[in-house]
Formats: structure tokens, sequence, C-alpha cells
């Protein structure tokens, strides 16, 4: 029997039990669904929060002043630590692996354009903080380095708050005036999604140069005079994250003489552990969900073999004429095996086809910021196909080894006697 012939016989068989077939195919059918479905979600959930943490800042370490809670250099555990508007530039000087080190300053201030009115939280910083906290602009520009040098009266407006100064009127180049002090408009925020913050999100927020800030909206008490809210730190690389993170600690330790390894005294708010804390709980999410698809598809295995197990028993009087007619061992093996491929690869083909579609399908609606929607790598493809290949052909060799081990006059009688 050539292999066309042997083909042709192997697809009038399974179309003579297409009930039992049909079982059969959807049991492989569904775990080839369920591992592309899980590893798609788990990516989608994935690239959904690395992008939603994304709104708040890139691989930045805030430190927020608090209390100690050791003794160093001979001063009381439970001073209060208070960073000053000169301590950036001294810490940046002692830490050769971070690539930014910033202070920034906040006051809610009474403000008010040609239209209308608000009290909105004034921010001052430094030309980095719009791509540290993923300020994108809209229109205009941020300040730059000459404004802060220049100590420029300059304003860059978040996207909720250009619209309660200004509705959708022109903003740049117009004045608003922060209590009595007029700065002028230069730029507008894109909108943002912003999944956390710690003091309100940006939308509503004005941002101006940290010279000018802290000349008209210093810190008031109980603060003490010439303090900061808190220092925003980028490592120079990922790698450095540590090594940046600890020289910042030494030199605030030099600075307000306190032990670099009270947490207390420097509380850090480090978005580099968050995303690969939140990283760590996706992989494993992601493994837990394509092992749930592929207990299924080996599932779907046992139950291809089964089948062709009874397939065996039931024709074995088949089995018999054919051997007694001439058919060798190898032609046995090949039929059954092939018949068990058919099964596995065609199931296989019909839940990718199934699986691929519904992604396609659901990422056309709307998602929420944390879910980017279904998508499947070409990764989890090829490793859905060679697990199939790999259960397709175990499921495969035994029930064929059986058919081939058929003794012809046995089946013979087997079938005469029943």
């Amino acid at each position: 029997m050539n292999f066309r012939d042997l083909l042709k016989d192997t697809l009038s068989t399974l179309w003579a039990h297409k009930l039992r077939t049909f079982l059969t195919m959807f049991g492989i059918t569904w775990g080839i669904i369920s591992i592309t479905l899980m590893v798609a979600a788990g990516e989608g959930l994935r690239i959904g929060l690395k992008r939603n943490a994304a709104t708040f800042g890139k691989d930045v370490m805030i430190f927020f002043s608090g209390r100690t809670s050791l003794q160093a250099g001979g001063m009381r555990a439970g001073r209060d630590i208070h960073w000053g508007e000169s301590d950036y530039s001294d810490v940046a000087a002692q830490s050769p692996a971070c690539r930014y080190v910033i202070a920034e300053v906040s006051n809610h201030v009474q403000l008010r354009s040609r239209y209308n009115s608000g009290n909105l939280l004034v921010e001052g910083s430094f030309p980095p903080f719009a791509d540290m906290r993923s300020l994108d602009i809209a229109e205009g520009r941020f300040y730059n380095d000459e404004d802060v040098a220049s100590v420029n009266r300059v304003a860059f407006l978040g996207s909720d708050a250009k619209k309660q100064l200004f509705g959708t009127r022109p903003a740049i180049g117009e004045v608003v005036w922060l209590g009595d002090i007029p700065y002028t408009v230069i730029g507008v925020m894109r909108v943002k999604n912003q999944n956390s913050s710690y003091d309100g999100q940006d939308i509503r927020k004005i941002f101006v140069p940290y010279s000018a800030m802290i000349r008209d909206f210093p810190l008031q008490p109980p603060a003490p005079p010439h303090t900061v809210n808190r220092l925003l730190v980028v490592p120079q690389s990922l790698a450095e994250h540590h090594d940046c993170e600890r020289e910042v600690r030494v030199a605030l330790g030099r600075i307000h003489n306190f032990d670099p390894n009270d947490k207390e005294a420097a509380d850090v708010w480090d978005t580099i552990k968050n995303a690969q804390a939140n990283a760590l709980i996706m992989d494993g999410l992601e493994y837990f969900m394509g092992s749930v698809g592929i207990v299924t598809l080996c599932l779907g295995g046992l139950g291809v073999m089964n089948v062709m197990l009874v397939a065996v028993r039931e024709r074995t009087r088949e089995i018999g004429v054919r051997k007694a007619l001439g058919a060798t061992r190898q032609a046995i093996v090949t039929q059954f095996f092939i018949e068990t491929l058919i099964i596995a690869f065609l199931s296989g083909a019909v839940g990718m086809g199934v699986a691929y579609g519904f992604c396609a399908l659901v990422d056309l609606l709307p998602m929420p910021d944390v879910f980017a929607g279904l998508l499947p790598s070409w990764e989890s493809g090829v490793l859905s196909f060679v697990l199939l290949a790999v259960i397709a052909v175990l499921s495969a060799v035994y029930p064929a080894q059986r058919a081939a081990a058929v003794d012809p006059i046995e089946a013979l009688r087997f079938e005469a006697g029943g």
C-alpha cells in the first residue's frame, strides 16, 4: 500500500467514526487554545502593567526624609531629617553610579488666569524631571536649564490644569498668576493615565523651574527653612541600581549625620524594585497558566491514545486479514501512526486558528489601562506545536505497536469466536 492509499484509508476510517474522532480532536484543540490564550493573557497583562507603571516614572527612586531610628555619630535616634535645598548637588557629586539626582519642591498655591481660578499644586524641579516622571509634551515646551539658571517665571501646565484655567482656549504665551506673581505659560502636558502618585495626579499640577519655586514659594512651617520635599534619583543603568541607591544613602547620611543603613531616616519609593517584583509575579502567573494549558494538552493526548487503543481492538479482524494477505509490520505501524498524527495535528491547527482569531477579535475591543489585550507570541505558538508533536508521537507509538503485534491467526479466531 503506497502512502496515498494509506492516507485515503486513514481518512475513511476517521470519517466512519465521526463522533469519536470529533471528541478526540476536541481534547487536543482545547489544549492548544488553552495554552495560547493563557500565555497571551499573561503577556497582555505584563505589557499593560509595565506601560501603566511607566506613566508614573521611568526607573526612578524617590527619597523621602524621615526620622532616625538608629544612633549615629553621637547623635540620638528619633531626630527629624529634612533634605536641604542644596543637598541634591552634594549628593550628585558623591554618587557616580547615579545619572540624575534632583530636588523637588511642591506647594498648593491659589492661582488664576484671565478666565478662571483655582488652588492647584505647583511643583518646582529641574529639566530632567519631565523625562523621569513621564511628562510628555502636547504643545510648547518644558522649562530648560536656562530657565533654571535665569530664575525665569515660566510654567508648564498639566492637561487638566490647562482646562481649568483656559478651557479650550490657547494657553501658550498666556499669563497665570501664582498668588500675585505672574508666570508665562510655555507648555502643556499631554493627557496621561497615571497609575500611582505620592502627591496627586500630574495632570492637575503646574510645573515651574526649581530656582523660581524656592524663591517664590518655599516650603512653609512646620517645615524648616530652605528644605525640599524629596529627592529624585535615576541610576546610570539598571545594573548600577543598587550602587546608586547605596551611594545616595551614604552621601545623605554623611550630610545629615545618620546611619546610611537607617531605612527610617531615608525612605525610598523604588519604581525599579516595584517593576522587578511585578515582573516576578507576572512570570509566575504566566508559567502557571501555561502549565494548566500543557496539562490540558497532555490529557487530550491521553484521550487520543485511548481512542486509538480502542480502534486497535475494534479493528482486530481487519488487522489480521491485512497481515494474512501480506501486510508487513511496518505498514501496520505506519497506518496507525499516521491516523494518530492526523488527529493530533489537525486538532492543533484548528486550535491555533481559533485561538489567534479570538485574540484578534478581543484586541479590537477597548482595553483597561493595565491590560494590553490578548498578545500571543510566536514563541508560544512554536512551544504549542512542539508539545503537540511530542504528545502526538507518544500517543501514536503504543497503539501502533499494539496493532502491529496482532497475530493474524489469533485475530481471525478471536473474531470468529466473537
